[in-house]
């Protein structure tokens, strides 16, 4: 691979990427790369979500090189696929990069990785080998992500996990490097003590002597009668713990907002917002006592910041999160849900069992062992980086200062036994 690269001739590498969590795990790689005198890196983005990624571009200081645009209202799989890649085509022909880095498992990672494909250009996966091994859990996701890792050349394995499963797909273990999540750099980045909200709605919670329980859900496995039993459970949750306050950041697809809105709009004690900016969710989880989720990068987040996670999903591609105990997997059914938070809320035992369990994802050296596995593939570094051991004490992140995340049987004030939650 290392030949493909004339002589003398920096390294030109095209990042590739379309939505929020995308760009913000590959913030740091693309920082990463700036930092290299003999890399070149440009950054194409499809915009298959607008507004949601560049909130992060804004966050990050990333100008991207190309930006198609593609996003359009009521967007199916199909166009997302076919607009992309026929925008990558113009992108690759004009770029002319010696590797084209993808992330995760959207849409625009798949087009991006057949798009550098089609051009013979070495391709480099970041966050490769996630499974499920069920191709409709999650969706399209799962499959978007094993037809990628079958096209790539250099896989960025987050855990030793994801490069088991690489190795038995038979892919090369001479292209796999395991190298953390990036989204633990990112998270790391971002939270600080005394944080300032941008939203200044979002600064009050948690109220004085009220714990704060965040939800995040919105995938497309879960449309349907699965978010009306979280959006239940949810409800009933609130309505029988009066010390604690919900926030739903509220998804903007109709079919999403229009189910949770149904169930929880003018319910007392729960504001639904619009998706806050990355770096005000990051703090806003900094201050949680709870956080309920379908989401997969949530899974690698939240237990950086010891704050419990419940799994709103039935089957995960990070089974590290569920083994290592900071992700309780309760699935999208309203009564395992209510059982599982009330046990949380109520015992604290159990609750700091779940915040303490040790977080398997990452230090926050990611991004660096993932330019230095590019630098050492195409020779301008003698050796590989070290991989990331999940055995080593990972880097915690700094819970944002007051008002601080409270366990079960405390509110604001952690001395304070008046502040116990009613089951």
């Amino acid at each position: 691979m290392g030949a493909r690269r004339p002589a003398g001739q920096p390294l030109k590498v095209l990042v590739v990427f379309g939505t929020r969590p995308e760009a913000t795990k590959m913030a740091p790689v693309i920082h990463q790369l700036a930092r290299r005198p003999a890399i070149r890196v440009q950054v194409a983005v499809t915009a298959q979500h607008r507004e949601l990624l560049d909130q992060v571009l804004h966050l990050f200081g990333i100008e991207p090189d190309f930006d198609l645009d593609i996003m359009q209202p009521r967007q199916t799989l199909t166009d997302i696929t076919t607009r992309a890649l026929q925008g990558l085509e113009a992108v690759l022909r004009q770029a002319q990069p010696h590797l084209v880095l993808v992330h995760g498992d959207t849409t625009t990672t798949l087009a991006g990785a057949l798009a550098a494909f089609y051009h013979q250009v070495a391709i480099g996966h970041v966050e490769a080998g996630l499974r499920t091994y069920d191709k409709y859990q999650p969706f399209p996701e799962e499959i978007n992500r094993r037809l990628t890792d079958a096209l790539c050349d250099l896989h960025f394995a987050p855990t030793p996990a994801s490069r088991a499963n690489l190795l038995r797909e038979g892919i090369d273990p001479a292209g796999i490097f395991v190298t953390g999540n990036t989204a633990i750099d990112a998270l790391l980045s971002v939270v600080s003590p005394g944080y300032r909200f941008r939203r200044d709605e979002l600064a009050r919670f948690p109220s004085p002597g009220r714990r704060l329980v965040l939800c995040e859900a919105h995938r497309r496995e879960n449309w349907g009668e699965p978010l009306e039993a979280v959006a239940r459970a949810l409800r009933r949750l609130v309505e029988s713990h009066p010390d604690i306050e919900l926030v739903y950041s509220v998804h903007p697809n109709p079919v999403v907002s229009g189910t949770i809105r149904r169930h929880l709009e003018g319910v007392e004690r729960v504001s639904l917002l619009d998706p806050p900016e990355y770096a005000d969710w990051a703090n806003l989880m900094a201050r949680a006592t709870l956080l309920l989720t379908d989401s997969g990068g949530l899974q690698e987040e939240a237990p950086a910041l010891g704050l419990p996670v419940l799994l709103l999903r039935d089957k995960t591609e990070r089974p590290e999160a569920v083994e290592a105990g900071t992700v309780l997997q309760v699935g999208p059914h309203e009564e395992p849900i209510l059982r599982t938070a009330r046990r949380l809320l109520t015992d604290p035992a159990a609750y700091r069992q779940v915040a303490r369990a040790r977080n398997p994802f990452g230090d926050g050296q990611a991004a660096r062992r993932t330019v230095e596995a590019i630098e050492y593939v195409f020779g301008l570094r003698d050796r590989p980086p070290d991989p990331w051991d999940p055995g080593l004490p990972p880097a915690q992140a700094v819970r944002s200062a007051a008002p601080a995340a409270s366990p079960p049987g405390h509110g604001l004030n952690p001395g304070d036994p008046q502040a116990a939650p009613s089951s």
